[in-house]
């Protein structure tokens, strides 16, 4: 982007997102992102996940800096109303500088979606997220997250990678080329046939569906169940990326913060995703997800 003061607002078209997790569970229990589960909680239908609308802002992220958005790029978002399968979303990045930009997304009737930042690393300013976590005060008494601390980590280093043509596990029963096919920003750098095409000669993995590797990295916080839960604010941070398909990374995972509304108890993590061999350090995921203190049985009412 050329260096003048005058911001610069990019806007995309209406896209229509799909909903891929109708068949989402854990442990054998159907998620928010199914339609009679969704149901059980009152909320007017099954949402699509909340990253799933970080495709609309990658050619507004390449038009501003190239194909090194998929090497150094941030997405940071605070997700602010749920999309069902239907409704139509469209998505908009206005500069704040030579290297980031604030972005939101909205519906048809200006309902907003999400909003929060988008940058090119390797020096970030302040993001959506760093900024939301640092206003955010303590947790107050929890009863689902008690067991958590800030601070916790997984044990065990998680082997694991993004195949192409196999689904992700009960938690993401889709392949990336069944993603590539409804993506609402559809590539050909995400397919091996395409792949010569773009910089690096391998498909890469969307910056959309890194959450979904970074959840490989295991489950195993001490979260009282069952429960229903969902994505409230996710980051993707590439630090020298992109992700390909078929590769093996290496994830950590910690915790490094607890919060509670009116609603909801959360927490948030942090994984580190790494080459196995070389140890350099490939993307951090960011996720603030929320547990519905409703769906928690037996949770105190006052």
């Amino acid at each position: 982007m050329a260096a003048f003061d005058t911001q610069i607002t990019l806007t995309g078209p209406w896209r229509g997102p799909a909903q891929m997790l109708h068949e989402q569970s854990n442990e054998g229990r159907k998620s928010v992102h199914d339609g009679d589960t969704a149901a059980s909680l009152g909320l007017a239908g099954a949402p699509i996940e909340g990253p799933t609308h970080f495709s609309q802002f990658d050619p507004l992220a390449v038009e501003l800096w190239g194909h090194a958005w998929w090497e150094r790029g941030c997405v940071s978002s605070h997700f602010r109303t749920m999309v069902v399968e239907g409704e139509e979303v469209q998505a908009s990045a206005t500069t704040t500088g030579e290297s980031s930009a604030t972005i939101e997304a909205h519906k048809r009737d200006g309902t907003p979606v999400l909003e929060g930042t988008i940058s090119l690393g390797p020096d970030h300013p302040q993001t959506a997220l760093e900024a939301r976590r640092a206003a955010q005060g303590g947790p107050g008494e929890l009863f689902i997250l008690d067991q958590l601390q800030v601070g916790m980590e997984l044990d065990e280093t998680i082997i694991a990678s993004i195949p192409y043509d196999e689904g992700n596990g009960p938690a993401y029963p889709f392949s990336l080329a069944e993603k590539a096919v409804k993506i609402t920003e559809p590539s050909t750098w995400y397919t091996p046939e395409g792949a010569a095409d773009n910089p690096w000669g391998r498909p890469i993995v969307p910056f959309e569906m890194a959450s979904v590797l970074a959840n490989k990295s295991g489950r195993g916080f001490p979260v009282r169940g069952p429960v229903l839960g969902l994505f409230l604010d996710l980051e993707v941070r590439m630090v020298d990326g992109p992700i390909f398909a078929d590769h093996d990374y290496a994830l950590r995972r910690r915790v490094v913060g607890l919060s509670q509304s009116k609603r909801t108890e959360s927490y948030w993590t942090e994984t580190t995703i790494a080459d196995p061999e070389t140890a350099d350090l490939v993307a951090i995921v960011l996720l603030h997800q929320g547990v519905f203190k409703e769906s928690y049985e037996g949770y105190p009412t006052s």
